[in-house]
């Protein structure tokens, strides 16, 4: 009997475009919009030392994916690690989860989009109000620019991942120089001083709670970096050099998060940034030392983060689902390839059709489910580091798994109890077990199909490999 077929995808990737596609995808929007969100009661020491202390955790983590990645270079990513290290049904969890996590990182981006042009176009874009869902007001014009958002992108992907990882280096190559220029800015101005930064720690709660509380976000704020993996396949260059370009691209990402937070927190007294009921308070305080042209910079960066995001998470979304695909947990359908791009266009497709549905429930709603999906994020940690302390034989391999596994289950921790501040919202909560209970209903109505795929065939599959290697 021979092997069952395996399609594959292009070896077109290069190292620079990977590591854009990791940086570009964990920085993202999130650095331009978010940092008078992070001030406050929180302070800007706690959310610098917060973040890089976040880029350490999940560098600790990121050894495990260099380690799993030079052995088994195959799209999938953390969905083939879970099952390499312990099985068919884990590989059905820590994808089921992920795939959420990529899926909703693509609409929140375009709604970045939308929340960007609301500040500076609202005549255009806040035209014809539909309704209001948890407080969001909800226009036809905001659903209108995340809908071609999201069809534009989902085209571009589909042509290639070396039109994508090409296209995805420009555009970070152009968010790093907003970022820089910003920074400049901060430290030749007359205006922006280091007493607005004072307190440097929020006095009413202390101080290791405002760092855990970033720390608790981390999953989520450099979610990107595990894109790598999911391009592995894809790689035109030995796969033995994925650490490092993880370990860049978490510095980077750190790096650029405290710099915009240090340089926000410039500006004006944090404690009235973090206070305003601006729908874009960063913008305001890039807007009342720099003026237009600081908002012209901000706002370029803040858009390169956006296509960086979408770009990315398309790419590591539709990969991850080939994979699955391949592997029969998911429809046939999703392994099948362009025939003249030869992308997985069906995932592309999928991810798209998902986000097109998201801008009609208002930002805040988007908000809750993403919360949620860092949950996933972090099950998918926790699978990565205990197939590589499995799988390694190597004393130093595994203690930097068992670091690894020790972070994952704190993030978990910080996610999960609900008497911490870092605790997910109700809300949140309840978007879980929904998205728990359909994992369930889906997977009860493959078992039997899924089951029945004899374990040589899967090896093959998902990791071209028909034997694994266990270490005893």
């Amino acid at each position: 009997m021979g092997q069952p077929q395996r399609k594959k995808l292009d070896k077109t990737l290069k190292p620079h475009w990977v590591w854009a596609i990791a940086f570009g995808s964990a920085v993202g929007w999130g650095a331009f919009v978010l940092p008078t969100d992070w001030l406050q009661g929180n302070g800007p020491l706690p959310v610098v030392i917060g973040f890089l202390l976040g880029a350490i955790l999940m560098t600790v983590i990121g050894v495990s994916y260099g380690y799993l990645i030079k052995q088994f270079p195959v799209s999938g990513g953390e969905f083939a690690y879970a099952y390499i290290g312990f099985g068919r049904t884990h590989a059905f969890v820590a994808g089921w989860f992920l795939t959420l996590g990529y899926i909703c990182t693509v609409a929140l981006n375009s709604s970045a989009l939308a929340l960007l042009g609301k500040f500076l176009f609202p005549s255009v874009v806040k035209v014809v109000p539909l309704y209001t869902i948890a407080g969001w007001d909800v226009y036809l014009g905001e659903i209108i620019i995340s809908t071609v958002t999201l069809i534009v992108f989902a085209f571009l992907n589909i042509r290639g991942a070396s039109f994508s990882g090409r296209s995805q280096f420009i555009f970070t190559m152009v968010l790093l120089s907003g970022v820089i220029l910003l920074a400049i800015g901060a430290i030749v101005s007359d205006q922006a001083t280091a007493s607005n930064m004072q307190p440097l720690i929020d006095p009413s709660k202390p101080a290791i709670a405002s760092i855990l509380a970033i720390v608790a976000i981390t999953p989520w704020a450099y979610l990107g970096f595990d894109n790598i993996p999911q391009a592995a396949e894809e790689f035109d260059f030995p796969p033995n050099k994925a650490f490092k370009l993880i370990v860049y691209a978490l510095l980077a990402a750190g790096l650029a998060y405290s710099v915009m937070v240090l340089t926000v927190s410039s500006l004006a007294p944090w404690q009235e940034l973090a206070g305003s009921a601006s729908a874009w308070a960063t913008g305001d305080a890039i807007d009342s030392i720099f003026g237009r042209l600081g908002i012209f910079i901000i706002a370029t960066a803040l858009i390169m983060g956006i296509f960086t995001g979408l770009n990315g998470f398309y790419l590591s979304s539709s990969r991850l689902m080939f994979a699955m695909g391949r592997a029969r947990v998911l429809p046939q359908m999703f392994h099948r390839l362009h025939p003249k791009y030869n992308t997985p266009y069906v995932g592309i497709i999928f991810t798209s059709i998902l986000c097109l549905i998201a801008p009609w429930f208002g930002r805040e709603v988007l908000l809750w489910i993403v919360d949620m999906s860092s949950i996933g994020v972090t099950i998918a940690y926790f699978y990565c580091c205990a197939t590589a302390f499995r799988m390694s034989t190597s004393k130093v391999q595994k203690t930097f798994a068992t670091l690894g596994i020790i972070s994952a289950a704190t993030f978990f921790f910080l996610l999960t109890m609900w008497f911490l501040d870092s605790s997910l919202s109700a809300p949140s909560y309840i978007a879980l077990a929904v998205w728990a209970g359909l994992g369930l209903l889906f997977y009860l109505f493959k078992q039997k199909e899924y089951n029945a795929i004899p374990r040589k065939e899967l090896n093959y599959l998902i990791t071209e490999k028909e034997e694994i290697p266990q270490n005893k």
